[in-house]
């Protein structure tokens, strides 16, 4: 691996998306797919590349994304999360944009866990007069 490989984590819900970035010609993989054939929709495939859109580096950087965990929604932002994080390393000037633009906020929404004796979170048991 080369040395000018920068690294950022991105995390959502249960999805994890590690994102390499190294100066290019604007390749996006993730999980070796396209980045249009991994996100169906625009709108995920747009949510990915923001942190490129907002910094005015499209072009300039091949990435390579490796995802698990969660759904596709969780991952694309994930991935943007990771995304803004790397590119914020490589020059610590986008830190403003990538802020402002609410690139570098850690959703941590989670799905509350099960707790016993109850049907799910929070939902208890019927209750039955008779």
């Amino acid at each position: 691996m080369s040395t000018n490989t920068t690294w950022g984590l991105g995390r959502r819900k249960t999805a994890k998306a590690r994102v390499r970035v190294k100066p290019g010609a604007g390749g996006f993989l993730v999980n070796d797919k396209e980045m249009a054939v991994f996100f169906p929709t625009l709108e995920m495939q747009r949510q990915a590349l923001a942190p490129l859109k907002a910094t005015g580096t499209e072009g300039q950087y091949d990435i390579l994304v490796t995802c698990d965990g969660g759904g596709p929604q969780g991952q694309s932002e994930a991935v943007t999360l990771g995304l803004a994080r790397a590119l914020k390393k490589i020059n610590p000037g986008f830190d403003d944009v990538l802020r402002q633009n609410g690139l570098l906020t850690r959703d941590s929404r989670m799905k509350e866990r099960k707790k016993y004796g109850r049907r799910g979170a929070r939902r208890g048991v019927q209750f039955s007069k008779r």
